[in-house]
């Protein structure tokens, strides 16, 4: 018999038993289940390694993470307005200087070598573990390039994330233990792409500095008062204590780019195309060299050293070939390569007959992922030929010869266009035999076409006639029936420029020019009413009072229906003026009273697109890139969901709204109770209000300028053709009789471009009608004038007659090209520096570099070593060292 004791202690023993049996059974199977379901998700710390501060990189994967949808169809334009709606100033203007490019190098302290990595930083994280927080999580490192089997191991909590630095190529295995077993192990090789961007002022992205300029909310600048120009007073003006255009207060407020002398900037669409292929793959890291300046051609630029867009004492020391096989090299050095016969194609390159580049030995060289190019516009001179369609016939500037260059027509345009061909074969040699492109992967190779910079309705219509948008300067005025002119003879750029693509096999990219149709330098409004944004008026004080708007809420990065900066905007975006005495001093020019107004107008931007322009043309390109990497084997692997994934992302910084909050906007409707309404605020430097500007012009100019004609109604206009393809036949020039405007509906914004509400309601008006072929927003609708002297074949249309025998009717609207002026005028003064003009204006820009921030002192010394033809490219010719 069994005592109450012995039954006790056999089943206390029993249940001692059965607990160690349970603790066993817990112990094993807590990591077996996590080992069933865990994995490893990694990306990038920094895939944009152009950006050395990681979290510069992190803002723009945050918006791309945030985003729907609906909105990754176009990801770039898409997180653009983003971050543009929680930044009003400009996202780039916190990000521009901590990049890997200083002092005309790529190289900075982030890395050893720039261009030839040897690690990547790493961020891991387990996923799909029982109970994260309770659990520790032991992280083994087996890098592949070294002698040791095992590098770093970490010790943590399950549910964080863990860094390292896993070499590269070779990689490295990356395991996660539980209790000692391995529960997850993944094989890591970041995939890093070289991208380069070259080009003119489009990929550049002139119009759009990094920093732009900011304007004073009470004090104003005045021009001229007296004389012919007598009325070019009441001007926005820029902060600070200057007395005089161009001194040195006045130029340390000067707007901030990326490249001062090239206007380069982060908002270019190949710095863009290169960030989102960065932060789009996880496991891709992006090397970034772009080399683009505005005003380049493929001779004077690409080939040809060409000192940029402004006057700085460091200019671009290489031609944009060049400067990419110095890039191409890393911490190697180049060689002189002497190679004139294959270039010049048999004398059609004239220009390329004692050409000398700059070489990388081939087995030291970084072979380039993909190559960006955007080019042609400035080759064929079409900013002359925009200068003959905005300058007025009886505009003084254009009897200097337009932009101090010349003014074109469709016959000198068709001269230049006809060696585009041979320049483009030139351009493909060099990018083979100089920078190692491999001839059987030509497609990496991607041509950027030119977006439309005035089309309307379908695509079969321009703007009209008018100076709406560009009333800065008295001597602009649009003519409707040039800017037709150079709009068709746009296309025929577009079509050589496709065709060389496909002749040399490259991949051309121009769907996005159909995106930029609605969209041109007329799209707005001059009336009361309109948003702020919107509004194409030039700010201006009148009786003290400013209209439509207080040039302080200038908002230059705001979303607007218009993607290029009219003179307008790029007056109050970039702002540029020669430094003072350098008109007299060095360039030999008369003081004449618009010439600053008239820089100030084009040679900061001018048609040019704005930063939502520059991101839709990067969405297109984005679009092509992607295919030309995936047929290489370089696209993203199935991991990319669950590492973007909001929940299982390492590292995810909060996310914003995705919807952007409205702007706070001091002065978005202009009508009797403006926002001057009241006391005004001090200036910034705490003086009183004053006037500061040129000293008034001593005697007027021999001839004066008509007075502004009333209007009086809408002009013809052209019946747009029934093909809404960009590239079918051109419309029939055939005009209707004058006709008021038919109301339609206002123009309204997108939500997330609307503007808050105005501050005074009872100032609100209805927008006026806008109907589709009319005069939208332009003001003053005059009819449309025939050229006076056609060229010898052109297809010169006239209104109201009928066509010519020999007249070719035009194969398809068009859209219109960057304009970058050679001022063959300016030749006489030689050994000076040239320059710019709104949209690449060729030659460097008589402007010393901007003083950095107050915690760096001012850069002061001599001019550049070497001086330049005025408004001219800077290679001197084609003698020029690259």
């Amino acid at each position: 018999m069994i005592s109450r004791s012995q039954s006790a202690s056999r089943r206390a023993a029993v249940l001692s038993l059965l607990a160690g049996a349970v603790v066993a059974v817990l112990s094993f199977a807590a990591p077996g289940r996590a080992e069933a379901s865990a994995i490893i998700t990694w990306r990038v710390e920094n895939p944009f390694r152009f950006f050395t501060n990681p979290k510069d990189t992190e803002a723009h994967r945050v918006a791309y993470r945030s985003l729907g949808p609906e909105q990754r169809a176009t990801p770039v334009l898409s997180e653009e307005r983003l971050l543009q709606a929680n930044d009003p100033e400009g996202w780039a203007s916190s990000m521009y200087r901590d990049t890997c490019w200083h002092n005309n190098r790529f190289k900075c302290a982030a890395y050893d070598d720039y261009i030839n990595p040897k690690s990547h930083a790493v961020i891991f994280k387990a996923v799909g573990i029982d109970t994260p927080k309770m659990l520790s999580c032991t992280w083994l490192t087996a890098p592949r390039d070294s002698d040791q089997p095992r590098g770093k191991a970490v010790t943590q909590p399950c549910d964080e994330p863990v860094r390292f630095v896993i070499p590269y190529p070779m990689g490295a295995i990356v395991s996660v233990e539980i209790g000692g077993l391995e529960v997850a192990k993944a094989d890591v090789k970041v995939r890093d792409i070289l991208v380069v961007g070259m080009g003119d002022s489009f990929a550049s992205g002139d119009g759009n500095p990094d920093v732009a300029v900011r304007f004073s909310r009470k004090r104003s600048a005045d021009y001229s008062t007296v004389g012919l120009y007598s009325g070019l007073s009441g001007y926005p003006a820029r902060v600070g204590p200057w007395r005089e255009f161009g001194d040195t207060a006045f130029q340390k407020e000067n707007a901030r780019w990326l490249d001062q002398a090239c206007h380069r900037s982060l908002y270019s669409e190949q710095s863009r195309t290169a960030l989102q292929l960065a932060i789009e793959d996880p496991h891709r890291a992006v090397t970034f060299v772009g080399v683009s300046c505005a005003g380049a051609e493929i001779t004077d630029g690409l080939f040809l050293r060409y000192k940029g867009n402004e006057w700085v004492p460091n200019p671009p020391r290489y031609s944009q070939i060049s400067a990419v096989a110095q890039a191409q090299c890393g911490n190697s050095s180049t060689a002189a390569v002497d190679a004139p016969e294959a270039y010049h194609i048999n004398g059609q390159v004239p220009e390329l007959k004692d050409i000398v580049l700059r070489k990388c030995p081939q087995d030291v060289a970084r072979k380039i992922d993909l190559v960006l190019v955007s080019i042609g516009g400035n080759d064929i001179g079409f900013s002359r030929l925009l200068a003959n369609a905005v300058l007025s016939n009886e505009s003084i500037l254009r009897e200097l010869g337009g932009w101090l260059g010349e003014v074109h027509g469709e016959a000198e345009a068709s001269a230049e266009l006809s060696h585009l061909g041979a320049r483009y074969k030139a351009l493909n040699r060099a990018l083979h035999n100089i920078l190692y492109m491999p001839w059987d992967e030509s497609d990496r190779i991607l041509l950027v076409a030119y977006p439309g910079l005035a089309l309307q309705g379908d695509g079969s219509d321009t703007c009209g006639s008018g100076n709406a948008g560009m009333e800065v300067v008295p001597d602009f005025h649009l003519d409707r029936t040039k800017l037709r002119l150079g709009t068709w003879f746009a296309d025929k750029l577009n079509r050589q420029m496709r065709e060389s693509a496909n002749t040399f096999g490259w991949t051309y990219v121009e769907t996005h020019r159909r995106t930029f149709i609605g969209r041109g330098i007329c799209a707005g409004l001059s009336v009361q009413g309109v948003s702020q944004v919107d509004d194409l008026r030039l700010p201006r004080k009148v009786n003290g009072v400013w209209t439509p708007y207080n040039p302080a809420d200038y908002l230059p990065y705001a979303s607007r229906q218009r993607w290029f900066r009219t003179p307008n905007d790029a007056f109050m975006t970039a702002n540029f003026h020669v430094a003072a005495g350098l008109l007299t001093k060095v360039l030999k020019i008369e003081p004449l009273a618009p010439l600053q107004l008239l820089i100030a107008s084009t040679y900061s931007g001018a048609f040019h697109p704005t930063a939502e322009g520059q991101a839709a043309i990067a969405d297109a390109v984005v679009d092509k890139a992607r295919a030309v990497l995936r047929k290489y084997g370089q696209g993203p692997d199935n991991s990319e969901d669950l590492a973007i994934s909001s929940d299982d992302d390492p590292l995810a910084l909060p996310l914003p709204d995705t919807e952007p909050k409205a702007l706070s906007v001091k002065a978005v409707v202009s009508g009797p109770n403006d926002v001057q309404s009241g006391s005004l605020p001090p200036t910034e430097d705490g003086q009183p209000e004053t006037k500061a500007g040129l000293a008034p012009v001593p005697a007027p100019l021999p001839s004066a300028l008509p007075a502004p004609a009333q209007p009086s109604g809408h002009g013809p206009r052209v019946v747009p053709a029934t093909d809404a393809d960009i590239g079918g036949p051109a419309p029939a020039m055939t005009p209707e009789p004058a006709q008021s405007p038919s109301p339609s509906q206002p123009l309204a914004s997108p939500p997330s471009q609307r503007q808050p509400p105005p501050v005074d309601a009872s100032t609100q008006k209805p927008l006026p009608p806008v109907q589709s072929g009319s005069d939208n927003g332009l003001g003053e609708a005059k009819a449309i004038l025939a050229p006076t002297q056609p060229a010898v074949g052109a297809p010169t249309p006239v209104v109201g007659g009928a066509p010519a025998a020999d007249a070719k009717v035009p194969d398809a609207p068009l859209s219109l090209p960057p304009f970058d002026t050679k001022a063959e005028a300016a030749r006489a003064v030689p050994g000076t520096a040239g320059l710019p003009v709104g949209g690449g204006g060729e030659g460097a820009s008589a402007s010393p570099v901007p003083a950095p921030p107050a915690a760096e002192p001012p850069e002061t010394g001599a001019l550049p070593e070497t001086a330049i033809r005025p408004f001219a490219p800077a290679s001197g010719g084609a003698s020029s060292s690259p």
